[in-house]
């Protein structure tokens, strides 16, 4: 009896969960023209720049031509500024139509609800990141030196950035707030993340200013996945993420358990 009711509660859980993250999906999907594609125009721009215009005048970095190099973090760069820009925008506006209510109030748990959200934008992060790594092959060659590292790379910052935007969703009062922390906190972390250069080549202080930057270390990783070199430790790197997606996801679990910027 008690088997068929654990049973019972993790399938209704389970096909909440999914109609959640099928909600989501299917939001983002329906306005692609707002959600894949504007990414693939930007970096597409990036790449004629920095990669033709301005490659042949760096020459090499790191012993590798200056477009290869920044390929990977552009990739990354995409993948993040997408999965936070999901989750916040589309948790927000739940709130903004009180529509938010009908899914605190159904008996799905609230680690479900995260987790729904948290992996639509992680989808949509992949989808974007592969749109431009598909571009990038017209522009360059790449060659994946750990696949598997790479792949755990990118999900966990795709995580991590969902869990960013949530918690700004969360946070937000009204419109403006959503657009506030893109603009002048991830935009200048992403740019000063060593996307378009190696921070060994910074003066001793701004190389340890850049180690404060959370972008430097995904996006690091995620280089030395594909070329097999990175500006700072890996393992460190790895790890920082690991602790930091722990840490977001038991904060935002706390605040939509307590309700914060929910109930009124």
């Amino acid at each position: 009896m008690n088997m068929n009711m654990n049973m019972n509660k993790c399938m209704s859980i389970w096909i909440g969960f999914y109609t959640l993250l099928r909600k989501e999906v299917t939001r983002f999907l329906r306005i692609w023209s707002q959600t894949l594609l504007p990414p693939a125009i930007s970096v597409t721009l990036y790449f004629i720049i920095f990669g033709h215009v301005l490659g042949s005048r760096v020459g090499l970095m790191d012993g590798y031509p200056y477009l290869e190099y920044i390929v990977p973090g552009l990739v990354m760069m995409s993948i993040i500024t997408s999965a936070y820009a999901n989750v916040s925008s589309s948790f927000f506006s739940l709130k903004f139509q009180r529509s938010i209510d009908e899914i605190t109030l159904s008996p799905l748990p609230t680690y479900a609800v995260l987790l729904a959200f948290v992996t639509a934008g992680v989808i949509r992060g992949l989808l974007v990141g592969s749109i431009v790594t598909v571009l990038a092959l017209f522009f360059t060659r790449l060659n994946v030196v750990h696949p598997l590292f790479m792949l755990l790379i990118v999900v966990l910052s795709a995580m991590l950035f969902s869990l960013a935007g949530f918690l700004n969703g969360l946070f937000a009062k009204k419109f403006d707030d959503i657009s506030i922390v893109p603009t002048f906190v991830l935009t200048p972390l992403t740019y000063l993340g060593g996307v378009f250069y190696s921070v060994n080549l910074l003066p001793d202080f701004w190389h340890k200013m850049s180690l404060l930057n959370p972008v430097l270390y995904m996006v690091s990783s995620f280089r030395f996945s594909i070329l097999g070199v990175s500006d700072i430790n890996v393992y460190v790197s790895t790890l920082f993420i690991i602790i930091a997606v722990a840490t977001l996801f038991f904060v935002n679990l706390r605040l939509l358990e307590r309700g914060y910027g929910i109930r009124t």
